[in-house]
């Protein structure tokens, strides 16, 4: 996928009017995803993305162990200040599913494996924002 292709997506995904939102989003979403992630993991990553969407990505992961709120609650951070937490978390969740259809399918198995259960039930789900919680 390309970066246009990936934050269209995403826009799409979440009903956004604004581009740079849904730009935002997804580097917010990758940032935080990469502290989570351990070891090489987010180079392996950023490896399947395009350059501009990479970047968002540390080359090498923290593997900080905190759960899905306090995910939610740093990609709200790093949207800004106009970003709620609920709104960060179906945000992100329409990142998850974009990365899901553009990288293979061992890349998103490896980086699902280095989650815990509460982010697979959520974080990784495909069932609608909505529908989950």
């Amino acid at each position: 996928m390309k970066e246009h292709d990936i934050v269209a997506a995403v826009r799409k995904t979440v009903g956004l009017s604004d581009p740079a939102e849904a730009e935002r989003a997804t580097h917010a979403t990758l940032s935080v995803l990469g502290q989570r992630l351990a070891g090489n993991e987010p180079r392996d990553l950023a490896g399947q993305l395009p350059a501009g969407i990479a970047e968002a990505l540390p080359s090498t992961g923290g593997g900080e162990p905190f759960g899905i709120e306090e995910f939610y609650r740093r990609v709200a951070q790093a949207e800004g200040p106009d970003c709620t937490q609920d709104s960060a978390r179906e945000h992100a969740r329409a990142v998850v599913a974009t990365l899901k259809q553009g990288v293979s399918e061992g890349e998103f198995d490896d980086l699902a494996s280095q989650l815990p259960q509460d982010y697979r039930q959520d974080l990784l789900s495909t069932a609608p924002v909505s529908e989950q919680r």
